[in-house]
């Protein structure tokens, strides 16, 4: 503050840090080839398999569980080092169908045998692509009861089956909607995943100064993120760093180059917006923001949408993906 005049005048002197001059790449000229989609018949019938478990009539057995039975199971897993329980790696009357590969790896064989009432403990190593890190090439030690064996009746695949899974009067027509749905959910994946590709290399081609500032908040943003997902799977944010060896700043330090990435596109898409002048109407903003707020019955949240800062967030949204549908017009012609 260089100078106080009280109720007449306020003068201060301020440090800002800015985001400094953006060159974009010639993102016209950026071309990927988008993935085909192709479902097999091997899909689904993969689905109808499982409609078929679904639909199965079950039967209390009192003999060893075999392939193609349902257990009912407690578990708990700790790992194998330490001996400490595994957030996430425990339950209680569990249905596990064996045979169906749904669970770990390795670990539906391991009950094939057992019958009510026996207990079993082995180790299982987890997968090195296991969907959650912190379990990846980790052998964690099971203990296992079988609380009671189910046989599996199933259905067979005919028109009555159809008939019993909803509006359809034959098996094929049946296999014609798994097979639309099949290719709409895939569809949408490789959509992303194209999407996310291509503003990647779009992203890696922009040449911006970008303040620590704005790499720190989007680290930020990431751990916030991380932390919801581990509260989720039952681990907390201090067993997550301790079962990946890591301390909060190298895991921080670890994230920065995504980050400089992901910032790097935010920017990047502003910039195209701009050049190819890409505007969100009024209207837009508001048909979308009606559409999510049907998604919720809660008012206090639907109060939370009605704000400023929702809207603009639901219109920068909104400019984002007219932006990356334009560069996915350039890159796939």
């Amino acid at each position: 503050m260089t100078k106080f005049v009280p109720f007449t005048e306020l003068e201060i002197t301020a440090e800002v840090e800015i985001v400094g001059d953006i060159k974009l790449p010639d993102y016209k000229k950026i071309k990927l080839a988008k993935p085909e989609v192709k479902v097999t018949a091997k899909d689904v019938d993969e689905v109808i398999q499982s409609l078929r478990t679904r639909l199965a009539e079950k039967t209390d057995v009192e003999r060893a569980a075999k392939a193609g039975d349902e257990v009912t199971i407690d578990f708990a897993g700790t790992d194998v080092k330490t001996k400490e329980p595994i957030a996430g790696a425990d339950g209680t009357d569990y249905p596990l169908v064996l045979g169906s590969n749904s669970f770990i790896p390795g670990f539906e064989d391991e009950l094939v045998g057992l019958q009510p009432g026996q207990d079993k403990t082995f180790v299982i190593t987890f997968p090195k692509d296991y969907g959650v890190a912190a379990l990846q090439n980790r052998k964690v030690s099971f203990t296992v009861t079988v609380k009671a064996v189910k046989e599996l009746q199933e259905p067979k695949v005919d028109d009555a089956m159809a008939a019993k899974i909803g509006p359809f009067k034959t098996v094929d027509e049946l296999k014609k909607d798994i097979k639309q749905q099949i290719t709409v959910e895939r569809q949408q994946e490789v959509d992303r995943q194209y999407e996310s590709d291509l503003l990647e290399q779009v992203a890696k081609k922009t040449k911006a100064a970008i303040p620590a500032a704005l790499i720190d908040e989007e680290v930020d943003r990431q751990l916030q993120q991380l932390k919801q997902n581990l509260v989720y799977r039952g681990q907390t944010w201090q067993e997550f760093l301790a079962a990946e060896n890591l301390t909060e700043d190298k895991w921080r330090e670890a994230q920065r180059p995504n980050a400089e990435l992901r910032v790097t596109a935010g920017l990047a898409l502003s910039e195209i917006a701009e050049a190819e002048q890409i505007r969100v109407t009024r209207e837009e903003a508001e048909v979308r923001l009606q559409l999510i707020k049907g998604q919720y019955q809660d008012k206090a949240m639907q109060a939370e949408l009605d704000k400023p800062e929702a809207r603009r967030e639901i219109a920068n949204r909104l400019l984002s993906e007219k932006t990356i549908a334009k560069l996915t017009d350039y890159a796939s012609k």
